[in-house]
């Protein structure tokens, strides 16, 4: 190997060392990985700073500024789509304009054939349509760069039911986007406990130095898989729904739940069964079928969504008699 391929090679190993290391390395830690001088390593550093890698120095540690690195990343043609795809629907998540996801959708456009360009184009243009938000992307760049480095985050959470805002400090360990917002799951010091914030409902985040790791047990898919949505929970309720027969090709057409059963009716209706953490996340999704669905289960639900009907349908009695 030549000494240009071989320089070429330690100074990718050097980028990656850095960028799987949230805490930094010490030159004589990088030196020892690879198998050279020390004096080696900080030349080697000073060039990478040079081509402008956000490398930072603190305490005789170097590591990758995540927030300001650009990674190279080669795509097919049909990886891009699907990128895309999951940015058409992250585009309809989000409320606010969010910089990153228009840009992200310009680079991948760069590898679209010209006639599907245009298409992209517009999905861009629906993401930068969305109000000013940078007040909440600036709390969600702060969020997912304490995830990404490995530092907590103090958080100030306004109580959809108290209407309080509390100072809490969260170790991140996940993003969930849904269709009603983006959440952040982690653990909360104040609660002592995994915990689940809305995005929306944060209102200021600063990046503390207190470190952390997401522990080895913490499986979201598993804890996902207790709720409807996001709504996580040990103990989980039964919930039967009841669809006449002119809905059952349609809400048979896709898989709602990980819990969930089916059983037809004679009527040509069909049952459907879920086990969920909290039903009341349910409700918008039941209130989207109208007339064509019953909730036969949870009793305190059903009456609960009971005396919503009869509220809404004396409002619009009350009308037509007007």
């Amino acid at each position: 190997m030549s000494r240009l391929a071989s320089r070429t090679a330690r100074l990718r190993q050097i980028e990656e060392l850095l960028l799987v290391s949230p805490t930094g390395l010490k030159a004589a830690e990088i030196a020892g990985r690879l198998g050279v001088d020390r004096r080696t390593i900080y030349r080697d550093i000073d060039f990478l700073c040079d081509q402008k890698l956000p490398i930072w120095q603190e305490n005789g540690r170097f590591g990758i500024n995540r927030a300001g690195y650009q990674a190279n990343v080669r795509l097919t043609f049909h990886e891009a789509t699907a990128l895309v795809m999951a940015g058409l629907l992250l585009s309809r998540t989000v409320s606010d304009y969010d910089l990153h996801v228009a840009a992200a959708l310009r680079k991948l456009a760069a590898v679209f054939p010209p006639n599907l360009v245009a298409h992209l184009e517009r999905i861009i243009s629906r993401v930068q349509d969305q109000p000013d938000g940078r007040r909440q992307l600036h709390i969600l760049e702060k969020i997912v760069e304490g995830w990404g480095t490995g530092r907590k985050v103090k958080v100030g959470y306004r109580s959809p039911r108290s209407g309080k805002l509390r100072l809490r400090i969260l170790a991140p360990y996940a993003l969930e986007p849904t269709p009603s917002g983006i959440y952040v799951i982690g653990h909360d010091e104040w609660a002592e406990d995994i915990r689940t914030f809305k995005l929306d409902r944060l209102e200021s985040a600063v990046i503390l130095k207190k470190q952390y790791a997401i522990p080895e047990n913490f499986d979201l898919s598993a804890r996902l898989k207790t709720g409807w949505r996001i709504m996580a929970g040990d103990a989980q309720t039964e919930v039967a729904l009841r669809f006449t027969p002119e809905m059952t090709s349609r809400v048979r057409e896709r898989r709602w739940h990980a819990s969930e059963t089916w059983e037809t009716l004679p009527d040509g209706g069909c049952l459907l069964r879920v086990k969920v953490a909290d039903p009341r996340e349910m409700q918008p999704w039941i209130r989207s079928w109208g007339a064509a669905v019953e909730l036969l289960a949870p009793e305190w639900l059903r009456a609960q969504i009971g005396e919503e009907l009869r509220q809404a349908a004396a409002r619009y009695c009350d009308k037509v008699k007007g």
